[in-house]
């Protein structure tokens, strides 16, 4: 894993990656301790319940998001935010296509090795 990002990161020259499935992401900037990253979902778009062991603050930049934490269910839209906990299962359905800007801690080494790979 990188030690951590360029210091200065240019939104017209930052990898936008394909994750497939309407959804696209861009990382913002991270080092081992905390990462920050832009996704994109297209109307309909899915991010798949799961879980890891980080803890991540998602901030809902645009459109509308039905977000699952736990056994608990809202809709956040632009300007809500949630906070998932270590371990806890999560995912959302965004019906109208959206962005949000995810925040992880400790930095997601997946998605390091994964925008390794990618280059």
């Amino acid at each position: 894993m990188q030690k951590q990002s360029a210091l200065f990161s240019f939104g017209n020259e930052t990898d936008i990656e394909d994750l497939g499935g309407g959804l696209k992401r861009q990382m913002l900037g991270y080092n081992h301790e905390l990462m920050a990253v832009k996704v994109w979902f297209a109307e309909g778009a899915e991010g798949y319940v799961h879980k890891h062991r980080h803890t991540q603050v998602t901030y809902v930049e645009q459109g509308e998001f039905h977000f699952r934490i736990g056994d608990e269910t809202k809709v956040l839209k632009a300007g809500d935010s949630c906070l998932i906990p270590p371990h806890v299962e999560h995912g959302a359905v965004c019906p109208t296509g959206g962005i949000l800007i995810d925040t992880f801690s400790p930095a997601r080494e997946d998605f390091i090795e994964s925008d390794d790979n990618a280059n």
